[in-house]
């Protein structure tokens, strides 16, 4: 496997990489579902471009990471499933699906995975879960009212990412995900209690939820039975994150 990028996903997937070799992995771009920047968004389509034209004149697979997230979803009737139209309600959302849709038209083969919120040691500090705990850490916790999120463990989202490229599936597009959302102020009562600490909240009024089907995922993938998704999934996966941010291995911002 050949990784595109030196973040927190691309060194997730070092333990697989050997497993894969015939695989190009983009693990680079922008990665933060806020962000707006033109300048950021031709830079990762010109990314996505280069690579796609290499892979399908070189013969090898790529594996092209878009999101599960509000932006893709936000709009769906319903939990948001793969085989129905997205209509994407952000701009990240709309950027991630015109990526979509340059791979698939690229000519190469490729695997398209749709990411839920990944939960794990050394995020970045602008995601979900370190700016949550710096938040709580601070004392004040902004906490976008009716809002909920699809946390997945990133050891659960690599192990599933193997078995998907076993499978050398090709014209796919995959929901990744724990498949049940959760309110992101029953996260922050989780971490609160994991800290000891209690926070002041300030609530805004312009929070969004969607949930995102893994019945695709689960057909290819069986062994997601293992892994212990559903309703109190993220609790474990919040500790797992919390205790090694407090041991010093997930610095946040």
């Amino acid at each position: 496997m050949h990784i595109v990028g030196h973040g927190f996903l691309a060194r997730s997937l070092e333990p697989i990489a050997a497993a894969h070799p015939d695989t190009v992995v983009l693990a680079a771009g922008v990665s933060w579902a806020s962000g707006t920047s033109d300048t950021d968004f031709a830079r990762e389509r010109a990314l996505v471009d280069a690579t796609a034209r290499q892979c399908a004149a070189d013969g090898r697979r790529l594996l092209f990471f878009s999101t599960a997230s509000t932006g893709m979803y936000g709009n769906a009737r319903g939990p948001g499933r793969e085989d129905e139209p997205a209509e994407p309600c952000t701009p990240y959302g709309r950027h991630k699906l015109a990526l979509e849709q340059r791979v698939t038209a690229s000519g190469a083969g490729h695997l398209i995975l749709r990411l839920g919120h990944l939960v794990g040691p050394g995020q970045p500090a602008h995601q979900l879960l370190p700016a949550l705990l710096d938040q709580v850490r601070s004392g004040t916790v902004r906490v976008h009212r009716g809002a909920a999120r699809d946390l997945i463990g990133v050891a659960d989202v690599i192990t599933v990412i193997d078995r998907l490229l076993a499978q050398r599936l090709d014209g796919e597009v995959v929901n990744v995900a724990s498949g049940v959302a959760v309110p992101v102020e029953r996260i922050v009562d989780h971490l609160e209690r994991r800290l000891g600490v209690r926070t002041e909240r300030e609530y805004l009024d312009s929070g969004a939820q969607h949930a995102i089907s893994i019945d695709k995922l689960r057909r290819l993938v069986p062994e997601v039975a293992d892994l212990g998704f559903g309703p109190d999934y993220y609790r474990p996966v919040l500790d797992a994150f919390t205790d090694a941010a407090l041991a010093g291995s997930a610095p946040t911002g």
